[in-house]
């Protein structure tokens, strides 16, 4: 940090700086325990949640998003095939590739418990303006990016 930045700004990078992590050990405690109650780690619940947000994934493709490596995604996998939470399929176009899609019907009920804390948010949401939305969706999005970088320079 520079000595030419004043105190306040200095105040404010590390406010924001303790408040990330503050953010980051609720976050991390939440899904721990979400994950506790529905059986599973907190890997295998965040996997999916990516499966849920952006479709039927390969391997590979999982592990981009998760910055996860290879192997450790086959066992991920092999896991929650073995919970029936999700199964693998053929690619219909390809039928080398192998796609990892959700069973829907094992996952029913599951998203009732994450209806409070959404509800909550959205009250939160109501507090600010479109403009300031946006500010906050523009930090939320690049600070991800960041993350999702450093995972991938531990994972590799």
């Amino acid at each position: 940090m520079s000595r030419d930045i004043s105190e306040r700004r200095k105040t404010l990078l590390e406010a924001l700086s303790m408040a990330g992590r503050d953010n980051s050990n609720a976050a991390v405690m939440y899904h721990t325990a979400m994950g506790e109650r529905l059986g599973l780690g907190m890997t295998e619940e965040k996997t999916l949640d990516l499966l849920q947000r952006m479709g039927p994934l390969t391997a590979g493709e999982i592990g981009q998003h998760a910055g996860l490596a290879p192997a450790t995604v086959s066992g991920l996998i092999d896991r929650l095939e073995a919970k029936w939470l999700v199964r693998r399929v053929r690619d219909t176009r390809d039928r080398r590739r192998v796609i990892v899609e959700i069973n829907y019907e094992r996952l029913a009920g599951f998203s009732e418990l994450f209806e409070p804390f959404v509800a909550a948010l959205g009250e939160l949401y109501e507090r600010y303006t479109d403009d300031e939305l946006e500010l906050i969706l523009d930090y939320v999005t690049r600070a991800t990016a960041l993350q999702r970088a450093a995972t991938r320079d531990l994972t590799t």
